[in-house]
């Protein structure tokens, strides 16, 4: 991360600010004393949630390699929000889930879809607003989408509808949650 961070900061010294959305994603193990310098470049923090918990390739893999310390730099999303990062959401598709909604489940609990166990940085959650703007509001920011990713007069309608607002249910059940609907345009495109 600090070498992109420092590609960023000298594309901006360079070049000046010429209206680019830098993002650096994935963000797997970030130094601590670099989550402020996302703020102060303006780059957005591009995370993939679904990775930041307990799992054999965390636990057997990612942990043991990594060591103690650099193990809990590993997926920083409160720190980054903390320094003032904006972040994005995606997913490692086609090595992982492409669904959100899975993803903010473990961006709010740090534990597995479904699983049960010890959250895995646990001061690292995001809440569940946060992630859910990370999915939509930053998302469409990085890809100048301005129009989309709030719900607005004079936005464009591309929404979901969900089974459920997973606002009011525990934590430990967003992954329960299913989409019912997607409009795209104002379109109906889906219903389950």
């Amino acid at each position: 991360m600090r070498e992109a961070l420092d590609a960023v900061e000298a594309a901006l010294a360079a070049n000046g600010q010429l209206g680019n959305r830098h993002h650096l994603a994935h963000l797997q193990v970030v130094h601590p004393r670099d989550a402020a310098r996302f703020a102060a470049l303006g780059a957005t923090a591009n995370i993939q949630p679904l990775w930041a918990c307990h799992e054999p390739q965390m636990d057997d893999l990612a942990i043991p390699l990594l060591g103690a310390q650099r193990a809990l730099w590993q997926y920083p999303f409160r720190s980054l929000i903390a320094s003032g990062a904006q972040l994005a959401a995606g997913s490692d598709w086609p090595v992982s889930s492409p669904d959100p909604v899975q993803a903010m489940h473990v961006a709010v609990n740090r534990v597995a879809p479904g699983k049960r166990g010890e959250a895995f940085i646990r001061a690292e959650r995001l809440t569940l607003a946060e992630a859910l703007t990370a999915y939509t509001a930053g998302t469409a920011r990085v890809n100048h989408a301005d129009q989309t990713g709030r719900v607005a007069v004079g936005m464009l309608a591309d929404l979901v509808v969900l089974d459920r607002n997973p606002f009011d249910g525990l934590p430990q059940e967003i992954h329960e949650t299913r989409v019912s609907a997607t409009f795209i345009g104002g379109q109906l495109v889906f219903q389950a």
